[in-house]
């Protein structure tokens, strides 16, 4: 990235779970491609826990927009989140396209957290290093907007 460009030029927000308090259960980013992406990144915020309440975030893989064939990417799941360890902690997870089953036509992702015991405020965003300048013409329609 040149000193001059932004950093939304050279990162584009592909999906997100905007910030809710999550019952027991799971959130999901839908399904994005990442086929003009170098890699991704996942981004999960967590909040104020539920009494015991643990959160769990991995990527998924699938072959189309709609989750045809969803199963998870080995390896890209964080270590169970107890509320026991505190507040307001963030977790990233990091994802290349060859981390993806590309041989079995796996070319899409999505962002899973999942809550159990009690509800939790979360949120996540699903970055990408695109192929192809500015990454901001990726964006998800949610981003409103990018001030220079």
């Amino acid at each position: 990235m040149l000193p001059n460009n932004k950093i939304s030029d050279a990162q584009a927000v592909l999906a997100n779970i905007p910030p809710v308090s999550q019952g027991v259960g799971t959130a999901v980013s839908g399904w994005v491609s990442i086929k003009n992406a170098h890699a991704i990144i996942g981004l999960i915020s967590v909040g104020v826990f539920g009494a015991s309440a643990t959160v769990d975030a991995k990527f998924q893989q699938a072959t189309s927009a709609a989750g045809a064939g969803a199963k998870d990417i080995t390896g890209k799941a964080i270590t169970q989140l107890l509320a026991a360890g505190g507040n307001n902690r963030l977790t990233e997870i990091n994802v290349r396209p060859q981390d993806l089953d590309t041989n079995g036509g796996f070319s899409f992702v999505q962002l899973s957290v999942t809550v159990g015991t009690a509800a939790t405020l979360i949120s996540a965003e699903v970055l990408a290093s695109t192929r192809y300048l500015p990454a901001s013409d990726l964006n998800a329609a949610a981003v409103a907007q990018i001030v220079a």
